[in-house]
């Protein structure tokens, strides 16, 4: 008869592939490149508030980077982070300013919200089977449409709600440190960065993260329930969108329901290019932290460069398709 047991598998059952370094090494190298390149072709680039342009920027993509990073890591996908995050921003707006709610209150319910969406797919993967790429697709687009119906496709304006703006643009370290005005989003993106590094790094659930990725049927043969632990994981990853939904809304002082679309490829591509393989079982939030910071600072200085929307665009593109190939690369060799 089949265990059930819940019990954390031993330590040399589902070994964790946090592999990787040397792929981290090459993107952080890329990071220094960039940063090089683009201030040696524009002296604007290196200025304080662009600077403080991209760490906010960054801090955004961070986060939803980071929540794709777990699902990668189980070996799913999840596309739908982008139209989640507009979502959460949407339901903190209802929350906040046309019920009048306390901010705490708009907070919990933005990063409930995505929790909840989170386990939604998580459901629709583990329990009803549909592939991950499906199933986040659906819900990237029940989202859309949801954000649209709720804010009646007005954007919700946060005028009414004090201190919502400095969520994400304000700077508790500058107040300390005046020489350095870096944005709280930053210093949020940091502490989610390091909580879920933790989780993946000292908990059953990390351990239950790569293992799923590593051989889900290993896991469900020995008698662990895969199905809860990988809606744990989905639910843990709509959380986090939540949070940049905050940050996202904090930056803008409103929910913007038609914003969202191409936000989860560019977090997408940051985890890959930080080296989480596609295939499962390997990555780390650092090399994803890092590629979320070349997306940044490499869509920053093409504008700085006054390079055209479409040709950012395309450039965009590139780089997931060059990702995804070195990601295959990684593959054959380690086979």
């Amino acid at each position: 008869m089949t265990s059930t047991s819940t019990e954390a598998p031993p330590q040399g059952m589902f070994r964790r592939l946090a592999g990787g370094a040397p792929q981290r090494l090459l993107a952080f190298a890329s990071l220094i490149v960039l940063l090089i390149g683009f201030s040696l072709a524009s002296p604007n680039f290196m200025q304080m508030t662009n600077m403080i342009a991209i760490l906010q920027a960054a801090s955004v993509n961070g986060v939803l980077a980071v929540a794709v990073t777990l699902v990668i890591i189980t070996g799913g996908i999840d596309l739908s982070v982008g139209t989640m995050m507009t979502f959460c921003a949407v339901i903190s707006g209802v929350v906040l300013t046309y019920a009048g709610m306390p901010l705490p209150l708009g907070i919990v319910a933005a990063i409930g919200a995505g929790a909840l969406c989170g386990l939604c797919s998580g459901t629709f993967v583990a329990k009803m089977k549909i592939p991950p790429f499906i199933a986040t697709l659906g819900m990237m687009l029940i989202l859309k449409g949801l954000s649209l119906v709720i804010s009646g496709t007005r954007p919700i304006y946060f005028n009414d709600t004090p201190g919502y703006t400095l969520i994400s643009r304000g700077s508790l370290i500058g107040e300390i440190f005046p020489f350095a005005p870096i944005p709280n989003g930053v210093l949020i993106l940091f502490v989610v960065a390091a909580f879920v590094s933790y989780i993946l790094n000292r908990t059953v659930l990390g351990r239950y993260t790569f293992a799923l990725g590593s051989n889900e049927e290993a896991v469900r043969l020995s008698g662990v329930n895969t199905d809860r632990w990988k809606m744990a994981i989905y639910a843990l990853a709509g959380g986090i969108v939540g949070i940049a939904g905050l940050l996202i809304s904090s930056r803008l002082n409103s929910a913007q329901p038609a914003l969202g679309l191409g936000y989860e490829l560019e977090a997408i591509a940051a985890v890959v290019i930080g080296g989480t393989s596609l295939s499962g079982g390997r990555g780390t939030i650092l090399g994803s932290l890092i590629g979320a910071l070349i997306m940044a600072v490499l869509i920053n200085g093409l504008r700085v460069m006054s390079v055209a929307q479409e040709w950012q665009t395309v450039v965009t593109g590139a780089i997931i398709i060059l990702a995804v190939y070195f990601d295959m690369l990684r593959k054959r060799k380690a086979a």
